[in-house]
């Protein structure tokens, strides 16, 4: 798969996201999405709450994160490591979802 890197800026949070040429296609990083929608105060944090509700979902019996790939995008170290990430379309349409179960979450 021909992927191209870049960062997206939300606000002052930086999000990773491969660009797919063959598929015309851009891949998120779901555990940088997760840091910008729940104002974590760092990636460890982010990713935390992302395994935990990954793992909630599942127990559920949702399908949403039967969808996620994993590519090499650059980590903060400057590293290439696997980061789990989802299809622009279908993570922005999933994130009604994930708000959702992160706001039960919180109660």
């Amino acid at each position: 798969m021909g992927n191209k890197e870049a960062l997206q800026l939300f606000g002052e949070k930086r999000i990773r996201t491969a660009w797919n040429q063959e598929e015309e296609k851009w891949y998120f990083s779901i555990v940088d999405v997760c840091e910008v929608l729940t104002d974590s105060k760092d990636y460890l944090t982010a990713r935390k709450y992302w395994n935990k509700l990954k793992q909630r979902l599942i127990e559920e019996g949702n399908e949403t994160v039967t969808n996620c790939h994993q590519l090499k995008l650059r980590a903060a170290d400057g590293k290439m490591r696997q980061t789990e990430v989802r299809i622009c379309k279908v993570y922005f349409d999933n994130c009604k979802v994930c708000i959702t179960f992160a706001k039960k979450m919180m109660l």
